[in-house]
């Protein structure tokens, strides 16, 4: 079963016959030293760290996929208003959250 996601409140082409709750997606990831080492290197020179762009990318994606399952897990049609939020764990570490409203839609 797909199900939808919109970061408004409103699905296209559907209406909201209930609200089953908020669901959310978390992930805690590290670089890792190798990582670590190489963007730290990088980040000498400035501009963009390759590195940590690719682990927030990854790390979103799943994020977004564990709220996902959630969703379905509870029967939901969509997930609205859709978030993320992120912070950090010490200093190697980062926590990202997807969340969002479980709905189910009229048929």
């Amino acid at each position: 079963m797909a199900v939808a996601v919109s970061t408004t409140f409103e699905v296209p082409g559907g209406e909201i016959a209930e609200s089953l709750g908020t669901v959310f997606g978390v992930v805690v990831r590290s670089q890792g030293l190798g990582g670590n080492i190489l963007a730290s290197l990088r980040s000498l020179g400035g501009g963009e760290i390759h590195e940590y762009t690719r682990l927030l990318e990854d790390t979103r994606r799943q994020a977004i996929d564990r709220m996902l399952q959630n969703a379905v897990q509870i029967g939901a049609d969509a997930v609205v208003g859709m978030r993320f939020d992120s912070s950090e764990i010490g200093q190697t570490m980062t926590e990202v959250v997807a969340y969002g409203t479980a709905v189910k839609l009229k048929r």
